[in-house]
């Protein structure tokens, strides 16, 4: 395999592991998918660093609500050890047993950065296209 498509499919699966970090509450792991120099923006924070962004996740953290990320229309353009990826993402909140209450669509716009341990997210953007409460 190329390592154009290797890198490709290594940036595509930082989006599939962000989502299943998101959905497991697992964000001491969140160095697993953004540098430690991550910088994210969006509608309802602007981050900085890896701390601050894990502090923002467990703050934001509603009990007994659950989500499910789904990500689709990935795109990666490539330049050496730098990229850049675009996503659109679903995001379905709802609780055990129950249908969902409330979805969001946003797309994400990410830096990526190769680091020692791998294709990291290092500056994001995240802008909600829409809403719908149920």
């Amino acid at each position: 395999m190329s390592t154009q498509i290797a890198d490709r499919l290594d940036i595509t699966e930082l989006f599939a592991r962000l989502a299943r970090l998101l959905d497991e509450n697992r964000h001491d792991d969140i160095h697993t998918v953004y540098a430690e120099d991550i910088e994210v923006r969006s509608p309802r924070a602007d981050v900085h660093g890896i701390d601050e962004v894990a502090a923002f996740l467990r703050g934001a953290q509603v009990v007994g609500e659950r989500t499910q990320h789904i990500h689709g229309n990935v795109l990666v353009e490539l330049d050496g050890d730098d990229a850049s990826a675009t996503a659109d993402q679903l995001v379905y909140y709802f609780r055990d047993g129950e249908p969902p209450h409330q979805t969001s669509s946003v797309q994400l716009a990410y830096k990526v950065v190769r680091t020692a341990a791998g294709w990291r997210f290092r500056e994001g953007r995240i802008t909600l296209a829409w809403t719908h409460k149920n």
